[in-house]
């Protein structure tokens, strides 16, 4: 199996969503009562990020040798990609296959059972050597499994495996992780759920005629599981049952994806006969991505989605419609394909619903056979023509794609194969990595946390398939996950080697600290000295030459997590020197450390300033001045530098404040250096943090300044309204800060959302450029972005004016050419732009407003 995401691993690296269950349900009764088990597997009992409680497992466990052939273990090193410590940072280590797990239950319906693997150092044992198989009653789920290769593969921190088991009734659920022959296997979480009958119907056997597949006593593994034509639905919002459904589009197949919609909300979309909340959330049925308004268009092409999967496995796929549109058989009528099969000729939701509003589902089998392509399969919808409907069009709600156990009880596939994009690069990194430097092989994450930060640093990962003209297809991984089991290190001797490369390239540029004055500076990395904890590592206050204050980020000792952005920040900063640019004193490389040496920023990062803080709301005037501070630091990395710099992970969290709070701009371990300044882009891996990644950066794996553009605007509103970029909390249009504020200043209606500490407190018209600049900012397409230096002098403005809102005057022929929202600027002293803003990228349209009085 090749290496696209499978999209339950997908959306749980890039956010914090992961499945909402209960360890027990149920209470004494007289009759029997379904039990439900949710395990920290060599944990203790522990609460995750969204408040789930998971229980320990050592009473679970049942050995059929003379003693326990397992252990408990703690991750040594915590990747940045992790939704929560619990369950991935403990593990069970299982040496022999003696000892199960063993559930008793009390249910006649069927089973959840997930499977959590974070493939992380336990116990000093190599994740890459970790080879096991898993069997549930006699149904092999896994076989020779390696969390590690396949996290690799998919670009993942951790792995999450979902299976429907058949019904047990009364009696014990045993699952048996069994090592391969001298390797071990491990386990970080297990869920034992009840679940309702949702397939009770037989599946239609694509290409076999009236035959059909018999689902009842079947084991199933999951997928993929996707909200077609909307968005990411989170487990707690799908009736109870915690599964997660994601976005279709890095499945559609070609450049023509067709439109998607959605179902007015005065329209009661209800259940009807054999269909329940439990085959589907009511919003899957309220959003729908159909071929478009064009018949004649529509007729020259299929509406296909492509999967990857395991050759020699029969699939199910499971197809939601909800026809919410047109009203009447026989408007809209298509043909359903399945591996270029018909699956169903002049298929009509509303014939088959009984009416407008009516979700239905329907359930096809296919069997993929070896051969070329054969780990491939095609979902395709064309317009059936010969029924000759009113409208030629095709309509999709969602989809769902469930692997049969085969004839052996076997549901295991080969571990996937990394692209040749991952390999490549996994090729160049180790070229470009001298021997004998701590700066070796990259398992994954980024540098989080730098001074006082106490946030994780989140990425996610967007994949998109790429199409050839031939029709070919080709897996693009965005992001590559490296692993090794060996590193280079600086020696024994406790002193770098003399041809260090990162002490040749910073010398004279920063200072090379040894160890012994950094474990002096805290207190041999005392814990009462930790000011934030990152996916690099901790980070320390501590104290150099006798008593100047710094930030010291060290990475985890046993983990090799974050190497490259290590070098990154250090090739990047020894070079750069800037007011609003966060200060690299320097760096130590010895005895296996990696440890960056910062200006201490005494008030912390601009995030723990605007929400779930006890500390006193910042003034209006206040974060405006951090905004532009922010803002001149970004204009120098794009302009100001030998070769244009594009951050690549702009967010609140990597603004820092010193004591004066002026803004200074951190975290350069993402960034990239185009060669020219005339460069257009940069082609690379996708790299960001969730809720503040540019989209077109994402559809085009092709980085540009107007992505740090895009990332700032998502911090403007931010700032603005004191609110989380991603709130799962808040109803499903409101959980995107950045789609919401849009939304909000479309309607008119922004002035609800912004922070109450500052609403009353702003000049109108500071507030209109203000979120006019910030809504540019968000353009779906970068060249209608404006660059920093415009955004720059639009913040500018905004501060003059509510400082000294009589004192701007506006010429006549103005405002409504910049932006073609009446957005204003202001000209820059010369001396300012030639400073901090750069005069040679100045924009006429933005010299229309003059401050009579200065400032």
């Amino acid at each position: 199996m090749k290496s696209i995401p499978n999209p339950l691993f997908l959306a749980l690296c890039c956010c914090s969503f992961t499945i909402n269950t209960f360890h027990v349900l149920g209470e004494i009764s007289p009759q029997p009562q379904p039990l439900s088990y949710v395990l920290s597997c060599g944990g203790n009992d522990g609460t995750d990020s969204d408040g789930r409680k998971w229980i320990p497992d050592q009473k679970f466990l049942s050995s059929s040798g003379k003693k326990d052939s397992t252990e408990a273990a703690t991750a040594q090193f915590q990747d940045p990609l992790l939704p929560s410590l619990v369950p991935y940072m403990n593990a069970r280590i299982f040496r022999s296959p003696s000892t199960s797990y063993k559930f008793p239950v009390v249910s006649e319906s069927r089973l959840w059972l997930r499977l959590h693997f974070y493939p992380a150092t336990y116990n000093n044992l190599d994740p890459f050597s970790s080879y096991f198989s898993v069997v549930a009653n006699g149904v092999t789920l896994l076989k020779n499994f390696s969390a590690a290769i396949t996290a690799k593969a998919l670009t993942q921190a951790y792995i999450l495996r979902e299976f429907s088991l058949m019904p047990i009734g009364t009696g014990d659920l045993n699952v048996t992780i069994a090592p391969s022959k001298e390797s071990f296997g491990f386990i970080n979480g297990i869920e034992v759920i009840p679940m309702p009958d949702i397939f009770h119907q037989p599946a239609a056997f694509v290409g076999y005629g009236d035959q059909t597949l018999d689902l009842r006593s079947s084991a199933l593994q999951t997928m993929f599981r996707l909200n077609v034509g909307g968005q990411f639905i989170a487990p707690n919002n799908d009736s109870g049952l915690t599964r997660a459904w994601y976005d279709d589009m890095p499945y559609l197949f070609g450049s023509a994806i067709g439109v998607t919609s959605q179902a007015d909300k005065k329209l009661n979309i209800e259940y009807k006969a054999d269909v329940t909340e439990d085959i589907a959330p009511l919003d899957v049925y309220r959003t729908a991505r159909t071929m478009g308004p064009d018949s004649n268009v529509n007729k020259k092409y299929n509406l296909t989605w492509i999967f990857e999967v395991d050759a020699n496995f029969t699939y199910v796929v499971r197809l939601h419609f909800c026809e919410y549109l047109l009203p009447r058989v026989n408007e809209r009528v298509f043909d359903i394909f399945i591996n270029n099969q018909t699956a169903q000729p002049a298929a009509d939701v509303i014939a088959w619903s009984g009416g407008k509003g009516i979700p239905f589902y329907k359930d096809y089998a296919a069997y993929v056979t070896d051969g070329q392509g054969a780990d491939k399969m095609w979902v395709a919808l064309h317009p059936s023509e010969s029924m000759k409907p009113e409208v030629y069009d095709a309509i999709l709600n969602g989809l769902e794609l469930f692997k049969v156990n085969d004839t052996n009880q076997n549901l295991a596939g080969p571990n996937p194969v990394p692209s040749e994009m991952l390999t490549n690069a996994e090729a160049e990194e180790k070229q470009f990595t001298p021997s004998g430097s701590k700066v070796g092989t990259l398992i994954g994450g980024v540098a989080g946390g730098v001074a006082s930060c106490a946030i994780v640093v989140a990425l996610v990962v967007f994949v998109k398939k790429k199409q050839r003209n031939d029709g070919s297809s080709k897996t693009i991984n965005p992001l590559p996950v490296y692993g090794s089991s060996h590193s280079g290190k600086s020696g024994t001797t406790g002193k770098p080697h003399g041809g260090s490369h990162l002490m040749n390239l910073a010398a004279g540029l920063c200072r090379h600290f040894s160890l012994s004055d950094i474990k002096s500076g805290t207190k041999n990395f005392n814990e009462s000295h930790v000011i934030g904890v990152g996916g690099f590592g901790k980070v320390y206050k501590g104290t150099i030459d006798g008593g100047t204050k710094v930030a010291i980020k060290r990475s985890n000792p046993s983990s090799e997590q974050g190497v490259h952005e290590f070098q990154t920040e250090i090739e990047m900063l020894s070079k750069l020197r800037h007011r609003h640019l966060v200060s690299l004193i320097g760096f130590c490389e010895e005895d296996g450390e990696m440890i960056l040496v910062y200006d201490y920023m005494a008030n912390g990062t601009l995030r723990e300033h605007l929400y779930h803080t006890n500390k006193p709301p910042l003034s209006w005037k206040q974060r405006l001045e951090i905004c532009i501070g922010a803002a001149r630091g970004l204009h120098y990395l794009h302009t100001g530098a030998r070769h244009t710099i594009i951050h690549r992970d702009v967010k609140t969290t990597n603004i820092l404040l010193d004591e004066n709070w002026v803004a200074k701009v951190s975290d350069f371990g993402l960034s990239k250096t185009g060669s020219t300044l005339d460069e257009t882009h940069v082609s690379t891996m996708v790299k960001g943090s969730f809720g503040y990644l540019d989209p077109e950066y994402f559809r085009r794996q092709q980085l540009t300044e107007k992505s740090d553009i895009y990332s700032f605007g998502v911090v403007l509103f931010e700032v603005l309204c004191a609110r989380p970029v991603l709130d799962s909390s808040l109803p499903k249009e409101q959980v995107s800060l950045a789609d919401y504020a849009q939304h909000c200043q479309r309607k008119g209606t922004l002035h609800q959302i912004i922070d109450p500490h500052i609403k009353e407190k702003i000049n109108p018209e500071c507030l209109k450029i203000y979120a006019e600049v910030a809504g540019k900012c968000l353009s779906d397409q970068g060249i209608d972005r404006p660059s920093i230096g415009d955004v720059l002098w639009n913040l500018e403005f905004c501060l003059q004016l509510q400082e000294n809102p009589g004192g701007v005057q506006v010429a006549e022929d103005k405002a409504n050419d910049a932006y073609d929202t009446h957005t204003a600027t202001i000209s820059i002293d010369e001396e300012m732009a030639n400073k901090e803003v750069g005069s040679n990228r100045m924009n006429p349209v933005f010299s229309m407003l003059v401050d009579a009085k200065g400032r």
